[in-house]
């Protein structure tokens, strides 16, 4: 097998430029050397230098047969170390692991949701997303593009920016600019309230983030006490990360 070719409904563009694919390797620092899940190798861009560092298992996880079939021959050896599994559904057998890749454009949000989801056994993530949804997810409060994925994301991990990567080093080029990202698990094990709630908080704050809280809430049936809090006359993306933790105490 010659190369594979990039797929538009699986959002595949992949990466040329090999030092930006080093960058992105070394950006992961894995000081645990716990386990490691590239997410969308593609051609093995990023494969060849992450199976090039000693010390931790390595798995390449795809939905594409075409890539797996490809790295399965390009690394022989490590044949059994690429899997045709789709992230959003594999049940990881590690307790703590790290993700790493070029994530599909078109999945991207959902694979943080998922992130989220995994967040007691997800230590660090560094990734290449579309530009729009790296500077989503790293907002502060009080910025336009703060939403969901911000607050979600900002209570268990620390987040770096780390740099924007130009359309006309992939193949094919996307339409979109491209940033790299990388997550690190910061010290809280739990937050004070409820996650559940917390996340469910969220969502509805910002599906409404025009209106203030008291209205976009309205679906949690909350009490008169919570009403009447003045931060219920805040839109969602005025609330810092630790305001929607007490809000969703008071809402519990």
């Amino acid at each position: 097998m010659a190369s594979v070719k990039p797929k538009k409904h699986l959002g595949q563009h992949f990466l040329k430029d090999e030092s930006i694919a080093l960058k992105i390797v070394e950006a992961l620092k894995n000081e645990d050397q716990l386990p490691v899940l590239e997410i969308g190798p593609g051609t093995g861009v990023l494969t060849k230098y992450l199976l090039e560092k000693p010390g931790f298992d390595f798995y390449a996880l795809d939905i594409d047969t075409e890539s797996i079939d490809y790295l399965k021959e390009q690394y022989p050896k490590q044949a059994n170390h690429f899997l045709f599994q789709d992230y959003m559904k594999y049940d990881v057998p590690f307790d703590r692991f790290n993700v790493i890749g070029n994530f599909p454009y078109n999945i991207s949000s959902q694979l943080f949701f998922k992130i989220w989801d995994d967040r007691d056994q997800v230590e660090e993530v560094v990734c290449m997303i579309q530009k729009e949804v790296a500077d989503r997810i790293c907002a502060s409060h009080g910025n336009k593009t703060y939403g969901i994925l911000s607050v979600l994301l900002q209570a268990f991990y620390d987040i770096d920016y780390l740099f924007k990567v130009p359309p006309g080093v992939f193949n094919p080029p996307p339409k979109v600019q491209s940033a790299v990202i990388r997550l690190k698990r910061n010290d809280t094990k739990q937050l004070s309230c409820d996650e559940k709630l917390f996340k469910r908080v969220v969502k509805s704050g910002f599906g409404k983030r025009r209106k203030t809280l008291r209205n976009a809430l309205k679906d949690l049936n909350l009490s008169d006490a919570v009403k009447a809090l003045p931060v219920m006359d805040q839109r969602a993306e005025q609330l810092s990360v630790q305001e929607f933790i007490s809000l969703t105490e008071k809402i519990a």
